[in-house]
């Protein structure tokens, strides 16, 4: 048996190949950049009015100016700004030629309709230079970027309608047990339905990647099998969930060696996600993920979510935040480290789930972070500051 961290240098350590496409910036929400994005126009690309106002000289700000044009956003100004004279100008609009400054329309007034009269006696520039934002060729946007809209943005503001990006990948997920029936059916006595599966696929989606779901294997080694031999074929990455603890029908890490997988960990030593393995076949990735949902998700959480972004070109960091526990978290076995979820409140302090165990779903469900009491330790006490990975 490992630590986690163990088990997580072993994942990180792992070679991948990444791959890429170009595709429209239209279709990139959520994709991982696989190139740097670079400006191909200053921003701004001219001096431009920070505000409605009256471009004109600051010379000439105590003497009343007279008004030679208007200029909206979007119009070339017509005139050079001369001494005496000003003109009246819209926010985002082009500095006139002779103006080194806009005077803020709600401290000015009308003379009459052509001439106009500041009422302060200084004035700040109120002016967005060129460039100053960005010059033509700075970078924009960096390779291994998660797209997100504020980046769609940026991406249409320089012109980059056609860019790389890193492939998705395909992880294919298979549940395994008898026990198991799909969420359609009733479960009989001694039944429960899939939910591993459809939580696993969710988080996949949630990373970019492409979630297939396999199917459901029967407690035998044919079963398992063939469903790890469909995978293979489909999948950069298995899942299986369930069989690989040390039960009877417990048998997908044999399994995964008679199908050519290299294990490299089987067990960890974590609460809870104990019987998580992992093994690599050529450029294939496999983990063995317990059944219980609780474990399947918090290790998902904490190994292969790093995988998948990896396989995309992604630098993967949580969230993590170090803050006040709201309660005394007690436990009675400390021979593991011990994940277990918590939702951060008004206050900014992590309030224990209440948590039955890895069987307990329905404890994520108002849960906004995960934390961990560390081996060897029972007690956190309250106002104690915890490491609260976002979920």
């Amino acid at each position: 048996m490992i630590s986690l961290n163990e088990a997580f240098r072993i994942v990180e350590s792992a070679k991948v190949f990444p791959e890429h496409e170009t595709i429209s910036f239209l279709n990139a929400n959520n994709r991982v950049l696989a190139e740097n994005i670079f400006s191909d126009l200053d921003f701004p690309s001219f001096d431009r009015s920070a505000m409605d106002g009256f471009a004109c000289k600051e010379s000439d700000i105590h003497q009343t100016l007279e008004i030679v044009e208007t200029i909206p956003a979007g119009k070339v100004p017509e005139n050079i700004i001369t001494n005496g004279k000003c003109a009246k100008i819209m926010t985002g609009a082009m500095i006139p030629e002779g103006a080194d400054c806009v005077l803020m329309v709600e401290f000015t007034e009308m003379t009459d309709h052509n001439h106009v009269h500041y009422l302060k006696d200084k004035t700040k520039k109120n002016i967005r230079y060129r460039a100053e934002d960005l010059k033509k060729g700075d970078v924009v946007l960096t390779k291994g970027t998660i797209l997100k809209p504020a980046h769609i943005a940026v991406l249409a503001s320089v012109g980059a309608v056609n860019i790389n990006v890193f492939k998705k990948i395909n992880v294919g997920i298979i549940s395994t047990g008898d026990e198991i029936v799909e969420p359609e059916n009733k479960p009989e006595l001694s039944q429960i339905r899939n939910s591993n599966a459809y939580q696993l696929m969710a988080q996949v989606e949630q990373c970019g990647a492409n979630a297939i779901y396999i199917g459901k294997a029967a407690d035998n080694e044919s079963s398992t099998y063939e469903f790890i031999r469909k995978a293979i074929a489909a999948s950069d990455i298995i899942l299986l969930t369930g069989g690989v603890s040390m039960g009877e029908f417990d048998h997908v890490p044999g399994i995964l060696k008679k199908a050519g997988f290299d294990i490299l960990f089987q067990k960890i030593a974590v609460q809870p996600g104990k019987p998580t393995t992992f093994g690599i076949k050529d450029n294939k990735f496999v983990f063995g993920l317990p059944g219980n949902p609780v474990s399947s998700f918090i290790q998902f959480e904490l190994l292969v979510r790093h995988l998948i972004f990896r396989m995309m070109g992604h630098n993967y960091q949580p969230v993590i935040l170090q803050i006040p526990i709201a309660d005394d978290y007690r436990r009675k076995k400390a021979e593991r480290m011990s994940w277990f979820p918590v939702t951060i409140n008004e206050k900014g302090l992590a309030v224990p789930s209440e948590y039955h165990g890895s069987a307990h779903i329905f404890a994520l469900t108002e849960a906004n972070g995960l934390t961990y009491i560390d081996e060897g330790k029972e007690l956190i006490q309250k106002g104690d500051l915890v490491n609260v990975r976002l979920i």
